[in-house]
This record gives structure tokens, sequence and C-alpha cells, in this order.
């Protein structure tokens, strides 16, 4: 982005109480227009493994270790829809898996995860449709929403709108910047507006 369009002032810092784990894929992670890595950069409690890399593979079992409930945000068959009496049901601390990359990278994240391991998959309820604008995938998940914006419906149904907010926030800053960068959205429209030289 553009100095000066750059939004490293307005990231917020989120107190979560539910962990972030997000397993990017090393394509994924050099994209300016990637979301995860912006979550991961708002939130306090987070982690990120980088997927793709042959001299660095992951140790799943590391990264489920401790008494955490493990919930895995990947619309599978037998995948649970998210919603707040569910939620009130699990055991705390709650720890949340969110594959970033297309879909068949994502995919291969669920498959490479220990058979047996302690993980509850999960799915967002329908909802508005993505606010993201910036690339189109064949088939995004879930529901078509960029990561930024799984993870910040899955955190308002999990704690509430005080940690979704804010991400959706500078998400749509985000956007809206890029876009205009691009001539794709007058500076009027530009949520927050753009920054005077």
């Amino acid at each position: 982005m553009h100095l000066r369009l750059c939004i490293c002032d307005l990231v917020p810092r989120v107190d979560n109480q539910t962990r972030l784990v997000l397993v990017i894929h090393r394509r994924e992670i050099r994209k300016p227009t990637n979301t995860g890595t912006l979550a991961v950069r708002s939130l306090a409690d987070t982690e990120m493994h980088v997927i793709g890399e042959r001299d660095k593979p992951i140790d799943y079992r590391q990264m489920l270790a401790g008494e955490m409930t493990n919930l895995f945000l990947f619309p599978t068959a037998n995948a649970v829809p998210l919603s707040p009496e569910f939620c009130r049901t699990l055991p705390r601390p709650i720890r949340l898996i969110v594959p970033d990359g297309n879909w068949g990278q994502a995919a291969r994240v669920r498959g490479r995860l220990p058979p047996g391991a302690p993980i509850t998959y999960v799915t967002l309820p329908a909802g508005p449709p993505t606010q993201y604008r910036l690339r189109r995938e064949p088939r995004q998940m879930p529901a078509g929403l960029a990561t930024l914006e799984a993870i910040a419906r899955t955190l308002e149904i999990i704690e509430g709108p005080q940690v979704s907010e804010p991400l959706l926030d500078i998400f749509r800053v985000f956007v809206e910047r890029t876009l205009w960068s691009r001539g794709k959205l007058p500076a009027h429209q530009v949520y927050g507006g753009i920054p005077s030289l």
C-alpha cells in the first residue's frame, strides 16, 4: 500500500479471550490483499503458522497442545453451526484454528491434523455478503468471506461485538483504501477518508 494510505497507525489492539491460530499458506502470506495477517496484528492472543515450506513443517501436535477446546473453522459435512447457545456449552479457554489460503490449501490443513485430535469443526451461520471486493476466488470459505471477516464473525458469536467491531472497522479501511488506490472507489466514499499529503 502507498505510504499515504498506510493503515499501520489504525490497526487496533483487541483483547480477545479466544486464542486465534492462523494456519496460512506461504503463498498467501506474501499477497498484499491478505487479511488473515491483519487479524493476527489486531488481536492480542494469536499465533501464526506457515504451511507449504518444505524445510519448516508444522508440528500440529504441539500446535494443539494444552487443555483448550479446539474449534476448526471449516465447512465440513459434520461441522457444527456456530451459535451463542452452542458456544456457552464449550469449556474455556477456546482455541480457534483458521486456515488461510485458497480452497485446496485450506482443505490440506484439515487433512494434516493428527488423527483423533480433539477438534470440533465449526461453520458460520448465513450472514451478510462479504465486503472484501479485492479479489475473487472460485470457491471461498466460509460462505465467501475474507479470512478477517470470517474471524470477526466467529469471535462475535463466541465473545461479542467488542471484539468483532474493531476488526471489521480496520478491514473496511484496508479494503476501501486499496480500492481507491486502484481507481475503483471515489475518495469521498472511502471509509475513514483518504489522508491528505
